[in-house]
């Protein structure tokens, strides 16, 4: 199933029988998603209104990403976060899966670039929300909830985004010699200070990674400061710009699980202890990515955030809690009573 146009897809999920797989581009499916009917939304595409001045642009969710982005590069913008993106990603699974790259520690995640949306749920009903729309519903903040909720609330139609004017000048420093655990201490630093970072990443081979956009000036006196504030934690010198698209690992090794934590980045040194040298650290060590032999769940200490396995089964520790987990339920059932659009894995 391909609809063309909203109403065509509102029909088709009226009309739907049992349980359907929202995809774009696919790119970012998790264990466990997928399996049901697919919903293809890659012919729902097209930017229906682009305001530069405004810094705002509406477009519909089937749109490949990297056509928004060339879209607001040709008048010298950008999204207003870092999606990182694999070809074939679209804008639609962006938003609804809050995709965030390395920015998130500056400009935040998707959901807070998001101004509006539209989206057809589990009754084929079209809903409106946020700015740049005809109706506004009251009660949830819908744009924040559909944000991050992998297609199980509804399928999104078309997202209103915040941009953002691409840096004139860019600097990537480098610590080469921290591994991932020592890296931590000098990206807290980076980002406690007033240097204004825009990316605080460790990764195998790179060592401890800063950038720092803006105006060139800026940029120049804010490297300065900065280097000198790292020289007790190592060698600092020019990093590879290039390094930052490695932050969110794409391949996968048959053989060994690829799991994602999230935690507080003053817990992060504890948890690597427990863990095999990472493909990455990103946000300031707040989330790790991590090779596991296939089917080994990791044994890690108490800590505030979650680890999920993103390929082979699903699994996820610790599992919600009963609160949690009743009000996903509680809004599922509210969203998509019919059940067709699956529950996370």
């Amino acid at each position: 199933m391909r609809p063309e146009t909203e109403a065509q897809l509102a029909q088709i999920i009226r009309d739907a029988t049992g349980p359907l797989s929202i995809t774009g581009g696919a790119t970012r499916l998790w264990p466990g998603e997928g399996q049901a009917a697919r919903l293809d939304m890659t012919a729902l595409t097209g930017v229906t209104l682009y305001e530069p001045e405004a810094l705002t642009l509406v477009v519909r969710a089937g749109t490949p990403l990297e056509e928004v982005r060339q879209t607001l590069a040709a008048e010298g913008q950008m999204l207003g976060f870092e999606p990182m993106g694999a070809p074939g990603s679209t804008i639609g699974g962006v938003a609804a899966t809050n995709a965030s790259g390395p920015r998130r520690v500056q400009a935040g995640a998707a959901r807070d670039a998001m101004l509006g949306l539209r989206f057809v749920d589990g009754q084929g009903q079209v809903i409106s929300n946020g700015g740049r729309v005809m109706k506004n519903v009251t009660g949830y903040d819908l744009v924040k909830l559909l944000a991050g909720s992998r297609g199980t609330l509804g399928t999104l139609t078309q997202i209103s985004l915040r941009t953002a004017p691409i840096p004139p000048a860019t600097v990537t420093l480098a610590l080469p010699d921290l591994d991932a655990a020592s890296s931590i201490p000098a990206l807290t630093t980076a980002l406690g200070g007033p240097f204004d970072v825009s990316g605080a990443a460790w990764l195998p081979g790179h060592g401890a990674l800063i950038r720092l956009e803006g105006l060139a000036a800026s940029v120049k006196a804010r490297a300065a400061d900065l280097t000198a504030r790292l020289q007790s934690f190592g060698t600092v010198r020019d990093g590879d710009p290039e390094a930052w698209l490695l932050c969110c690992p794409n391949t996968h090794d048959p053989d060994r699980d690829t799991w994602r934590i999230i935690c507080r980045p003053s817990e992060a040194p504890a948890l690597l202890t427990h863990l095999p040298a990472p493909h990455s650290l990103d946000w300031g060590g707040a989330l790790i990515h991590v090779a596991l032999p296939q089917g080994q769940t990791p044994d890690l200490p108490a800590f505030s955030g979650h680890a999920r396995r993103i390929t082979s089964a699903p699994a996820i520790l610790p599992a919600p809690d009963p609160l949690t987990a009743r009000l996903e339920r509680d809004l599922r059932d509210r969203f998509d009573p019919r059940g067709l659009f699956g529950s996370p894995a």
